[in-house]
């Protein structure tokens, strides 16, 4: 029985998603858990894996489309199955050219098609499915036609259109070089960039991404309604430091990928806290107190549109290896762009480290619907009494915030008391 293939909802807020490009083209075999399909929403851009094996058939969505969740786009046939009879028109538009809309490429062909905003059905194949060499061939053919959209819809790539909305340039007035006229990614930044050659006095707007716009959303929203306390913590990093540097020896002898840093040995500490003070690890709901079973600690990572927040779940369950491990792979993915669905779900608890900026202290936002975030500064040698002697040592500035429908400030206190004492002593959660 045919399988849809919709567009998923990777968070309660959203309505709508893009798709970037399909990873298989219609008529290729596919297998259930393999990547399908790379989309874009306001949280991330993710690819998302087949629900089904099959043949990918009825293809109705385009690289670039804005898509309501849960509208079917596609779906996946077992081996030897008809399709459903369907309106042609409803699950192939018709076009000016009489070309099959059924086209079969290869993966390289497809993403190269899709990042130039071409469709696969204009492009003739050598052989039997669209190769790179097509692509590149048919390029090259229509580079020295103009662009003669002028007075209506540019042709243009997916991603020029959204870096010229992000810019707040008017996609009429570039010149671009890609096929039949179509203007490229590339033909954006070269305009912008002698745009900003031109120095001017007046004052700048400056346009933001849709992700960087639901950010500023969400975060007004939890400012407004979340009522808020903070409490501050100065503590000794002398034995952190210690500490780290034994996890990177021992690291370095058992062949481990990667090194350890205050974030990871942090992440360890707080989630044995939050095992200890299961109030911090709750979530408001409903006008109700949510206990977490699960510690899953969020790390907020600031990427180029805007904050991303990736989970380590269970973090009390790790060892700390296995923690700077997650940690790298979840960075990595964040920073490219790249995070799955189940990578940025079910988060408890949020962690958020400024102090590889050399900032001492800040106050952050709590992220709803979680109890609290936690807000770390850098380590920095200041003069502090040790037995009743002035004495240099590495100190570090922790605040929590809380959200006061959960969590009072004895609760939090305590929570802070815990930490800081491991923190200080750290040495007894080797493992």
């Amino acid at each position: 029985m045919a399988k849809d293939v919709i567009m998923p909802a990777l968070g309660m807020a959203q309505e709508t998603g893009t798709l970037l490009q399909w990873l298989k083209a219609p008529g290729q075999t596919v297998t259930k858990g393999e990547p399908l399909m790379e989309i874009e929403t306001d949280k991330a851009t993710v690819e998302i894996e087949a629900l089904a094996s099959g043949i990918l058939s009825q293809v109705t969505a385009q690289p670039g489309d804005v898509i309501p969740v849960g509208q079917r786009i596609a779906s996946i046939l077992a081996p030897g199955e008809a399709a459903p009879v369907v309106g042609a028109e409803t699950l192939h538009p018709k076009r000016s050219d009489s070309v099959s809309t059924t086209i079969t490429a290869s993966p390289i062909a497809a993403r190269m098609a899709a990042e130039h905003g071409l469709e696969l059905a204009r492009i003739k194949p050598q052989g039997g499915k669209v190769q790179k060499e097509d692509v590149l061939a048919y390029l090259a053919a229509q580079k020295s036609k103009p662009n003669d959209n002028s007075h209506g819809r540019v042709l243009a790539s997916p991603k020029a259109r959204r870096l010229a909305q992000e810019r707040g340039l008017d996609l009429h007035t570039l010149t671009g070089t890609g096929p039949e006229g179509a203007v490229l990614a590339n033909d954006v930044e070269t305009f912008h960039q002698k745009r900003s050659d031109n120095v001017s006095t007046e004052p700048e707007t400056l346009p933001v991404s849709r992700r960087w716009r639901v950010m500023a959303e969400r975060l007004s929203q939890a400012w407004a309604t979340i009522p808020h306390f903070y409490l501050l913590r100065e503590v000794n990093a002398a034995r952190l430091t210690m500490w780290r540097e034994y996890a990177q020896k021992r690291s370095a002898a058992q062949n481990s990928a990667g090194k350890i840093t205050f974030t990871d040995l942090l992440v360890r500490l707080v989630a044995v806290a939050l095992r200890q003070h299961p109030r911090l690890n709750a979530a408001w709901q409903k006008d109700s107190i949510l206990l977490n079973a699960d510690i899953n600690i969020g790390l907020a990572v600031a990427v180029e549109e805007g904050l991303v927040v990736p989970v380590i779940h269970r973090a009390e369950q790790l060892k700390l290896e296995q923690l700077a491990a997650r940690r790298k792979e979840l960075v990595a993915r964040a920073q490219a762009g790249k995070l799955a669905l189940d990578d940025l779900a079910n988060g408890t608890f949020t962690i958020s480290n400024l102090g590889m900026y050399g900032v001492d202290a800040f106050n952050a936002i709590v992220n709803p619907p979680q109890a609290a975030i936690l807000a770390i500064g850098r380590i920095a040698d200041r003069v502090v009494p040790v037995n009743g002697q002035p004495s240099v040592q590495p100190m570090m500035t922790l605040t929590l915030s809380c959200d006061h429908r959960v969590v009072d400030g004895a609760r939090g206190a305590q929570f802070l008391q815990t930490l800081a004492e491991m923190i200080e002593e750290p040495m007894r959660l080797l493992d």
